[in-house]
């Protein structure tokens, strides 16, 4: 029993509207749900991925207005790493952020000062590409390849209890290779100063399970040692939460049901979805969300 490689990966922004605009508009993922945070649903809940909204490519966020900019400490992912599939994928990326390419290599950061690497690889994992008019698909970004987190002390608490949870140790990453897709986190040396979370920062990183795996998953993170949640419905996946000894916090989620379960796929994330259970808090909530365009109204590609 393996995860199937990085899930979702969860952020916080300060500002919807420029989040939308730089996820979709200049990075090319498509915004695949709009929705509200379950635990929080007085504030946003976005979700970017490729065309079909796929795990392992599904970078999301919740927006808290006016948030003041976080800082990545000690139990904190600090760079999210992207695949691209080729030289000239690296070359076309650092022109269009305005960045230079250090080899195989493209950093920078979004506008509220979150890490982001885009990284030439070679795996047989399907590429998962959004269509962008303005973005070539071959040159497109293809889905997560990994992340990079801060910690103190990995080997004595961490480097078992990730073991146990069937990652595999290559340096300082810890890999995990399912049926369909590989994914990693590498920890290094956190910096003196404490983290601070806010508008720029990542909030958790999941790892998908099947949905027949996910109890399976919640009893070998209690016998590893740690407190993982019971299994919460998210209604387009499951859930299971908990946080791994340097500190980060880790979900588990399913493979499905998927972000078609309640929408047409070819309009996907043009308005405000709530799960069921919430549907009954609509006319409270959304007056106070932020007003956010539909990226794609004047988009050829839709």
């Amino acid at each position: 029993m393996r995860f199937d490689g990085i899930h979702h990966i969860t952020c916080i922004t300060g500002d919807a509207p420029r989040n939308v605009d730089f996820y979709t508009g200049t990075l090319g993922l498509r915004l695949v749900k709009k929705t509200v945070n379950q635990d929080d649903p007085t504030v946003y809940h976005l979700f970017y991925a490729d065309e079909k909204g796929s795990p392992g490519a599904d970078l999301t966020f919740f927006e808290y207005p006016g948030a003041v900019p976080g800082r990545p400490g000690a139990g904190m992912v600090y760079s999210i790493v992207w695949r691209v599939g080729s030289a000239e994928a690296l070359d076309f990326w650092a022109e269009r952020l305005g960045v230079e390419r250090a080899g195989d290599t493209v950093v920078f950061t979004d506008p509220e000062g979150l890490q982001h690497e885009l990284v030439l690889t070679h795996v047989p994992d399907e590429p998962l590409i959004a269509d962008h008019p303005e973005i070539p698909r071959e040159l497109a970004l293809q889905g997560f390849e990994g992340a990079r987190a801060y910690a103190r002390d990995v080997d004595v608490a961490t480097a078992p209890f990730l073991e146990q949870l069937g990652f595999e140790r290559d340096g300082n990453d810890w890999r995990t290779r399912g049926d369909s897709r590989e994914g990693w986190i590498e920890y290094n040396d956190a910096p003196e100063d404490s983290g601070i979370p806010g508008a720029g920062t990542v909030h958790h990183i999941a790892w998908a399970s099947t949905m027949d795996d996910h109890e399976a998953w919640q009893k070998r993170v209690a016998d590893a040692g740690g407190r993982p949640t019971p299994i919460i419905d998210r209604f387009w996946f499951r859930s299971i939460y908990f946080r791994e000894p340097s500190g980060v916090l880790f979900e588990i989620a399913t493979l499905g049901p998927g972000f078609a379960t309640d929408e047409d796929p070819a309009h996907l994330g043009e308005k405000l979805i709530l799960p069921p259970a919430f549907e009954h808090l609509r006319a409270e909530v959304e007056p106070i969300l932020t007003p956010l365009p539909n990226p794609r109204e004047h988009d050829p590609v839709a």
